[in-house]
């Protein structure tokens, strides 16, 4: 058994032990109360479901395994002479909470690099398609046909142990992470530059290979994709894509399954889809002004414009947080030091200085400040990859990280089918009355 499936396979029996004692003794305690508010808003807030590998705060942004993200810069494993952290580590962190060694996060790599092989079908699947089919429905399409070969599906046809569940799902979401990069650049190189694809190249990590293969030049590129890959891995279990993934696995469903319900989630305008809208939303900006650079008066001319016609500005706000994204710090740090002087950065940021203002002053926005999708389009843009409607692929393969990691707790602590409670309007009223009534005797 390898070192991190081993590692995982100790902490989850523990775990799950331990679990068992506790629901035994605590079991019928409330945790959270429902109101109608939340039954109709789509279960905002409400807490129903465990997600070991990050969480959420309002102030603070998101923690992996207790870690915020300037920690986990200053904290996980980099490559050789770079300053990002290495999103290998970051994955070995989420699955068995513990911080990798640099001799654990190789072993990680070379992991990856030694399963990344696609089966030929995959591509030809691929090549199968409109090249105007958009790329996100060629990632869902890509990683379906890789089902077949899901180690979790042969072994539950075979009969397997439920207590092995949990090391088929391992084999499948190591697989599928280690794929995931080369299917995703075929799908760029088939889509924006008429096939012409790169082959891998396995001196290099999971992240820098993954830019190779994308075509994008320099080693400052490389860098990036590391930081986005590890900062876009997992944000709790309640957001879209994570919540799919955990209710279709929740049906026993393998990971290639399971992760394209999560995909499909990420692929809406209200979840992943955002990124790829602010830089829609900066470029027409720019086209209206006339402008490249325009000042700061400009922007909060537009923005005003933009918010009486009853738009909202893409790339501000956030359903949790109440500060600027530490995501969105991260990616405005790294541009300070590497492109401090690239003319959509520029634009980005006098965005962060003039729009929270604007939005504060309507005095019914929550969080006026700029989330995670903010900067990165811009980011890509001065790096050449300026083809938007491709971001969201990007933060696929990143997302799969947290995901999966999931996927494998799910299974090893014997996580139920997932089904809540529905009710018709006609028994919510009933069951208001029947309150009204009670308080007025």
């Amino acid at each position: 058994m390898d070192p991190l499936k081993q590692k995982f396979q100790e902490k989850s029996e523990a775990l799950k032990i331990e679990i068992k004692s506790f629901l035994k003794e605590h079991g019928n305690q409330k945790v959270d109360e429902v109101t109608l508010k939340q039954v109709f808003g789509g279960m905002r807030g409400v807490k129903s479901m465990v997600w070991e590998t990050s969480q959420l705060d309002p102030i603070d942004g998101i923690r992996f395994r207790g870690q915020s993200i300037p920690e986990l810069r200053e904290l996980l494993p980099k490559a050789e002479g770079g300053k990002e952290p290495l999103p290998e580590g970051l994955f070995w962190l989420m699955l068995v909470g513990e911080l990798p060694t640099e001799a654990e996060t190789k072993w990680l790599c070379d992991q990856w690099k030694n399963r990344s092989a696609v089966p030929d079908h995959t591509f030809k699947v691929l090549d199968a398609l409109p090249k105007d089919c958009h790329p996100m429905t060629q990632l869902c399409i890509a990683v379906t046909s890789m089902q077949t070969d899901s180690i979790f599906s042969r072994r539950y046809s075979e009969g397997m142990n439920k207590n092995e569940y949990w090391d088929a799902t391992y084999e499948d979401s190591m697989n599928l992470i280690a794929r995931l990069p080369r299917i995703s650049a075929y799908i760029y190189r088939r889509t924006y530059h008429n096939g012409d694809h790169i082959a891998p190249d396995f001196t290099l990590d999971w992240g820098a290979n993954f830019a190779h293969m994308l075509g994008i030049k320099g080693e400052d590129f490389k860098s990036f994709m590391r930081l986005y890959l590890t900062i876009h891995a997992d944000h709790e279990g309640g957001n879209a894509s994570a919540h799919a993934t955990h209710l279709v696995g929740s049906t026993l469903s393998d990971a290639y399954h399971s992760f394209t319900g999560g995909m499909h989630a990420l692929a809406g305008p209200l979840h992943g889809l955002a990124n790829q809208e602010v830089i829609k939303w900066i470029f027409k900006m720019l086209d209206s002004l006339g402008t490249r650079s325009p000042s700061k008066a400009q922007i909060a001319e537009y923005v005003n414009g933009t918010l009486a016609n009853g738009q909202v500005i893409p790339g501000y706000g956030h359903a949790v947080l109440r500060q600027p994204d530490p995501r969105f710090i991260a990616q405005k740090r790294f541009s300070e030091e590497y492109i401090p002087d690239g003319e959509i950065i520029k634009v980005v940021w006098n965005c962060f200085e003039v729009i929270p203002e604007i939005l504060k002053g309507l005095g019914k926005v929550k969080n006026p400040w700029p989330n995670v999708d903010a900067h990165s389009g811009a980011i890509l843009v001065h790096y050449g990859l300026k083809e938007y409607s491709y971001y969201t692929v990007l933060f696929g393969v990143s997302r799969a990280l947290g995901v999966l990691s999931s996927l494998c707790w799910s299974r090893a602590l014997g996580f139920p089918l997932e089904r809540p409670k529905s009710v018709t309007y006609s028994m919510i009223k009933k069951i208001v009355e029947e309150d009204i009534s009670v308080k007025s005797q």
